[in-house]
């Protein structure tokens, strides 16, 4: 029997982007429901149930904020923020209110589709850190909850104790982006007052045990301005580019989108 298509709940305003994501997603098997504001998107969530929320920061009517929020107060559905670049700081509330990724505009459609899945199997298996599992296994890294235990390749690794709080706290949260405060609020405490950087030198420790070439992180990764995220997919990644390349959709004046000429809409680039 056919497994049921993927829901995905599309909250955006901007014409082109809902054109290109409906008919991108579409091909990919994905079931498409589109909200044009967000109280539609609230309406539509309510009455759908969708099994994924592909959510713009901005947005008539309520905010993507004020939906991420409603949401997130009634469900665990993943929630991945669409933002422009120049939103770090509300890229971070969304974090903070309950986003699970976010990607920013302009992105590519199979960029975007690995996201979703990274989400979807978080949310999904208990492998990848379910708060009752005494064990997280994800490519050749095991952490071991009870025994306080870490093995890279079958092979035993020593961890202080605030290295494992913290690989443990990455990788229960594995595809998802962790902001710095949350992470130092749980390895440190809320009442923590030293410097912020002792997380970055936390980190750069622990790259250096569990990466197989730390200058070069596969595992571990940087998101600028906001945090960390353990990779689900550990393969090599090129840098994030920083202008579109042809055949992106950018966003254009006042944040709307535009496609080069001769660009066909269909096409699998956003």
């Amino acid at each position: 029997m056919t497994s049921p298509a993927v829901s995905v709940l599309v909250v955006e305003d901007e014409e082109s982007f809902i054109q290109a994501l409906s008919v991108g997603l579409g091909r990919e098997g994905f079931d498409v429901t589109v909200a044009r504001d967000g109280s539609e998107g609230i309406d539509l969530f309510e009455s759908t149930n969708p099994d994924i929320v592909l959510l713009d920061l901005w947005l008539p009517k309520r905010s993507g904020l004020d939906v991420c929020r409603h949401i997130r107060e009634r469900s665990r559905v993943p929630i991945i923020m669409v933002t422009a670049k120049s939103s770090e700081t509300d890229t971070v509330v969304g974090l903070e209110v309950g986003a699970d990724d976010y990607v920013t505009k302009p992105f590519r459609l199979s960029e975007l589709i690995a996201r979703m899945r990274a989400v979807m199997r978080r949310s999904g298996t208990a492998a990848e850190g379910s708060p009752g599992e005494e064990r997280i296994v994800i490519d050749n890294l095991e952490l071991d909850r009870s025994r306080h235990e870490v093995y890279l390749d079958g092979r035993k690794v020593s961890l202080p104790l605030k290295e494992f709080e913290l690989l443990e706290k990455l990788m229960a949260s594995a595809g998802r982006v962790v902001t710095r405060d949350s992470i130092i609020d749980e390895v440190w405490g809320r009442d923590y007052v030293g410097d912020t950087k002792t997380l970055d030198v936390h980190v750069k420790r622990l790259r250096a045990k569990v990466e197989a070439d730390p200058s070069r992180p596969t595992k571990i990764l940087t998101v600028r301005g906001v945090g960390y995220k353990f990779e689900l997919d550990q393969a090599p990644k090129a840098a994030l580019r920083e202008q579109p390349a042809a055949g992106d959709i950018a966003p254009g004046p006042r944040g709307k989108a535009t496609a080069p000429a001769g660009t066909d809409r269909s096409a699998t680039t956003l």
